[in-house]
């Protein structure tokens, strides 16, 4: 579904880059496993349906993917939602442990609809304006 990228892609305003592994991210951009590397503004990883944390090890370190920790679930307790309870989605639309990192999937319209929401708080940040983002409940009765 095109809603504009296509054309910045034409353009050559928008860089895409695939058939071979990200060696590492550099202070521009990415040096891929040939050697090559790609200077970028943003860095936008579309790696399909595994796990978020896992992909951050890869790409950037395990440290950082461990002070990240898990991302969505609402941590439930249960199989694959390890606690402790958090009552929103974890590390999704808005800033994560890490500074500078943010995570944002799901499909198509989790995507359209929060993406206005993670540019306003990054905007926002650029701006020196405050944003808080809710933490995990400090009064939750919620059992595990």
């Amino acid at each position: 579904i095109d809603v504009g990228a296509s054309d910045l892609i034409i353009d050559g305003k928008v860089g895409i880059r695939s058939g071979v592994a990200i060696k590492s991210l550099t202070p521009k951009g990415i040096l891929f496993e040939d050697g090559s590397e790609l200077e970028a503004d943003a860095i936008v990883a579309c790696t399909g349906y595994q796990s978020m944390n896992e992909n951050v090890a890869a790409l950037v370190s395990r440290e950082v993917a461990d002070k990240v920790g898990p991302c969505w679930g609402l941590g439930s307790g249960v199989k694959g939602d390890p606690g402790p309870w958090q009552g929103e989605l974890r590390n999704m639309w808005k800033p994560t442990a890490q500074e500078a990192l943010w995570f944002h999937g799901g499909n198509l319209a989790l995507s359209r609809f929060y993406s206005k929401y993670v540019a306003l708080q990054i905007k926002a940040r650029m701006e020196g304006i405050d944003t808080p983002v809710y933490g995990p409940p400090s009064n939750s009765s919620h059992q595990v």
